[in-house]
């Protein structure tokens, strides 16, 4: 009988767990029942800021075919050009 017992006592934190992120996961999809993915939502909020301002929302200018070189540095002169390593 003290088995028994034990083994009753054992399950039930596990269906109290499980009970309980049940109800969360529920608890959530009610509350968020308007879902949006990032994308849209974050240019939905800079339109709408952008539009109370006075301002547009103008998409990016497309990347030129050819692209500048990117500077580099100059290559140095050793310190001393006669030491050899």
């Amino acid at each position: 009988m003290t088995e028994n017992h034990a083994k009753r006592w054992s399950v039930r934190p596990v269906w109290i767990a499980l009970a309980i992120a049940i109800f969360g996961v529920l608890a959530m999809l009610i509350v968020d029942a308007h879902v949006q993915t990032a994308e849209v939502a974050s240019h939905q909020t800079t339109g709408q800021a952008a539009r109370s301002a006075g301002a547009a929302v103008e998409p990016t200018a497309p990347r030129p075919a050819l692209e500048p070189e990117a500077p580099t540095p100059k290559p140095v002169q050793p310190a001393n050009p006669d030491a050899r390593w």
